[in-house]
């Protein structure tokens, strides 16, 4: 990949962004578009390297409840194997015939015990059975209460409710050009205090060696007292950026990235909350401008925010 090798000017550098120096041992962007950080960790056994907990909560919808759901069909069908392997006469009102129907009895009865629903149609005999289907009670307590707090941490958790626009764009500004970003809250949250930074992370060649360089790049307005509406992040390109004198082509073909640091106070939570992005010049787009995204409502009395319009922009002609 071509290497950034303009003669930089003396602007300050971010030592404190958390990323190395070293750009030979890098591999892909610094931080993903979803805002995780890029990085695999390894040498050591997943059980050691994994929070399980962490990852429960950060599950999409769907595959959290998928696991709670497989979870559930699973241990039910080892029961059930259990119960009928030890014998289906130890099970008090078993009355199939079939070895199909005494299996599907005893996971029923198997269920009820998971959930301590207990219907009392069938009921074990003998200890053995006893024992394993007080056993399966109480993993079923544990394992309820687990999925209890799994459930109220996913719901509880605080988030940063902010989407970014899918593109950065270099735009007109004041006599000059500005790299812009935008972003808006997408949830009926109240985002006060909110404070942004833009970091820019550039490989170098230095005394013939790959190095990341990281710069602050500066913002018309780094705060906001109450973050309802888009925000637009505006670094106006003048003789003390890092971006100055780059061309469309230098914005195609080096190796550069611009990281978004957004976080808020959230009212509801009483908490701060963050969020973060990043760009690769790739999805930088080269003279265009962001089309607005709210209005007044038709009596004049509400404000409408338009999300589906966060990644609109329409073509201009630079300065």
């Amino acid at each position: 990949m071509p290497i950034f090798k303009k003669e930089t000017k003396k602007i300050d550098t971010d030592n404190q962004t958390g990323f190395g120096s070293n750009a030979s041992n890098y591999g892909g962007r610094f931080v993903a578009k979803s805002g995780k950080t890029n990085v695999v960790k390894k040498g050591l056994s997943i059980f050691d390297q994994i929070s399980w907990f962490h990852t429960m909560l950060e599950l999409s919808r769907w595959k959290f409840l998928l696991i709670i759901f497989m979870f559930f069909i699973g241990i039910n069908l080892i029961f059930a194997t259990v119960y009928y392997q030890i014998g289906m006469e130890y099970l008090n009102g078993v009355t199939a015939t079939s070895e199909i129907e005494k299996f599907a009895q005893a996971y029923f009865f198997s269920a009820q015990t998971f959930t301590t629903v207990g219907y009392g149609h069938i009921s074990p005999k003998g200890f053995l059975t006893s024992a394993v289907a007080a056993t399966q009670a109480l993993i079923g307590l544990l394992s309820f209460a687990l999925a209890t707090g799994l459930l109220y941490g996913r719901f509880s958790k605080p988030k940063a409710h902010l989407r970014f626009s899918e593109n950065a764009l270099i735009t007109p500004f004041k006599n000059k050009n500005a790299l812009m970003i935008r972003l808006a809250p997408f949830k009926n949250t109240n985002l006060t205090d909110a404070e942004a930074k833009i970091t820019l992370g550039m490989v170098i060649e230095e005394n013939g060696m790959l190095v990341n360089k990281f710069f602050p790049l500066n913002l018309e307005y780094d705060k906001v007292n109450l973050l309802t509406l888009s925000w637009t992040l505006v670094h106006p390109i003048d003789e003390n950026s890092p971006l100055y004198g780059f061309s469309s082509n230098d914005f195609i073909k080096n190796r550069v990235e611009i990281l978004v640091f957004v976080k808020a106070f959230d009212e509801m939570f009483s908490n701060v909350v963050v969020a973060r992005t990043s760009y690769l010049f790739k999805e930088v787009v080269f003279g265009a401008k962001y089309i607005q995204m709210y209005e007044h409502s038709l009596d004049d009395t509400k404000t409408i925010l338009h999300l589906d319009k966060l990644n609109m922009f329409e073509k201009v002609k630079l300065n």
